[in-house]
């Protein structure tokens, strides 16, 4: 039976396989703690002794694992964009009709935006800063390009079949998605305080999400004559 050399001690594969899973879990609390951090305060307003306290961290875990504050930042980019694409390609679309299956992608990215506010903070945050941190990421364009696809997919299946009119741009589909999704919501406060009308209020938006997705579904439509 081999003997362990001298001086050394065999660890446990259970033991390491702990602590390999506490220094996971050490970077996911960071990483969650600054998404909240940076969503509320911004970069700049943004501090990493309060992501430290909140994530029962020591700030040389922040610099080990993201090398620096503009790193996590980047990192908190990457991580709430990765949710929100990594959903997307859970939709199953590829069976279901084409106008059934866009308007599933419509209503998906209309409940995200929904139930995610810090991505509308952060997203409009950065905005704000002409997306310079968001330009350091290598992993942006990847995560993203998906979604392209499958709209093009749906797009191509609905031209096929007669039903969309053709020479639909993906990208431009995508952005009015977003664009009918994404404004009352980032805008929401200030549009309530102007027309004196909450914008925040669930009938306000059960009956802008119904007027909105007929909207894209005519959009589409062979028949449109815009």
């Amino acid at each position: 039976m081999p003997r362990a050399r001298a001086g050394t001690r065999s660890v446990p594969k259970s033991a390491a396989r702990g602590r390999a899973a506490s220094k996971e879990g050490t970077r996911e609390r960071i990483l969650a703690a600054a998404v909240a951090e940076f969503a509320d305060k911004g970069f700049a307003g943004g501090h990493l002794d309060a992501i430290c306290a909140a994530a029962r961290a020591n700030i040389r875990m922040i610099y080990h694992y993201f090398g620096d504050k503009a790193g996590l930042y980047v990192a908190v980019l990457e991580h709430v964009l990765g949710e929100l694409r990594q959903e997307e390609l859970k939709l199953d679309v590829d069976h279901v009709p084409p106008m059934k299956a866009l308007l599933q992608l419509f209503d998906f990215t209309y409940d995200h935006f929904a139930t995610h506010p810090r991505l509308i903070s952060l997203l409009s945050g950065e905005n704000l800063l002409k997306a310079r941190f968001l330009k350091r990421s290598a992993r942006t364009p990847v995560i993203s390009s998906p979604v392209l696809r499958l709209i093009q997919d749906i797009l191509s299946r609905g031209e096929a079949e007669g039903l969309f009119r053709r020479g639909i741009d993906p990208l431009q589909l995508y952005v009015m998605l977003v664009s009918l999704s994404y404004f009352h919501l980032s805008n929401g406060h200030t549009l309530s305080v102007i027309f004196k009308h909450d914008l925040y209020d669930p009938k306000w938006l059960a009956e802008h999400k119904r007027l909105v997705r007929d909207a894209v579904g005519r959009f589409v439509t062979k028949s449109f004559d815009g």
